[in-house]
């Protein structure tokens, strides 16, 4: 493949370390018949060993002068690129069951993990590198200088594991920052809208078809101002009485609350809203 010279706007560090690289396939452990997607595949370092293993593989990448070079090194039976913005992508296209993986831009990863979450009931899992800075966000928790919202919308809606590290001269060029692969693994559905020990008491239909955009905007407003207490920034929100009733200190911070007390305050609120429009 000819010499690309990375662009910046695309935040473009290619993977060249090949032990990283078999590090990173034997984390993702692919099977002749899963249905792989992986995002960015810039040169071909995962792409390569990746269609070793599979029947076919899909790839999502903007760089159009990498997807014709891709294009000309792998054959459309085996390879089929999808020329466009990962942001933009409807992964939903490709079926069920999805393993998606990746190198992720690090200027459009954080954006990028939201739009995926979206995805999340048709995903398998997802093995992404990503700038360590941001695994730690991930996988942070309650308390930590790192816990916020990312933390609690992926902690919600995944599994979350820290694999391993990669270092700044695995690529090329060598990004400014130490680089970590996380695996993604979506949890059961009803795992999502309840906690264990109360499945019988909450069931899909109360929780609503708009639960969790509820709790998006809810953890949106709690970590918008870090230092404040949370009866002022849940104050849209929560009175005095539903702090009192939650057993939460309306004096507190975002970061003190568990993924599943933001849970419980979601659910509170929808049943809240329910017993209002049903009196």
């Amino acid at each position: 493949m000819a010499q690309h010279i990375a662009r910046k706007r695309f935040g473009q560090n290619f993977l060249t370390d090949r032990s990283v690289v078999a590090a990173i396939v034997a984390a993702i452990a692919p099977q002749r018949g899963d249905t792989v997607v992986e995002i960015g595949p810039g040169l071909g370092a995962l792409t390569a060993p990746l269609t070793q293993a599979l029947e076919h593989l899909h790839v999502v990448e903007i760089d159009r002068d990498l997807a014709a070079k891709l294009s000309s090194r792998f054959a459309p039976e085996r390879v089929t690129i999808h020329e466009g913005d990962a942001l933009e992508f409807d992964f939903s296209v490709l079926g069920e069951t999805l393993r998606i993986v990746g190198n992720l831009p690090y200027n459009i990863s954080t954006p990028l993990l939201f739009h995926l979450a979206t995805f999340a009931d048709r995903v398998r899992d997802m093995h992404f590198m990503l700038q360590k800075e941001v695994v730690e966000r991930i996988v942070a928790a309650p308390g930590t200088r790192d816990y916020g919202r990312l933390s609690v919308m992926l902690q919600y809606r995944f599994d979350c594991e820290w694999l391993f590290d990669v270092p700044p001269e695995a690529f090329s060029p060598a990004p400014k920052v130490d680089s970590a692969i996380v695996r993604l693994q979506p949890r059961p559905q009803t795992e999502l809208e309840s906690k264990p020990e109360s499945k019988q008491e909450w069931g899909a239909q109360e929780w609503g078809a708009n639960g969790e955009s509820l709790l998006a905007q809810l953890v949106s407003a709690a970590f918008s101002q870090r230092r404040k207490m949370l009866r002022n920034t849940l104050k849209d929100f929560l009175t005095a009485d539903d702090f009192a009733a939650l057993a939460i200190d309306p004096m507190s911070r975002a970061e003190t609350l568990a993924v599943a007390d933001y849970l419980r305050i979601t659910r509170f609120l929808v049943r809240k809203a329910n017993s209002v429009e049903g009196a």
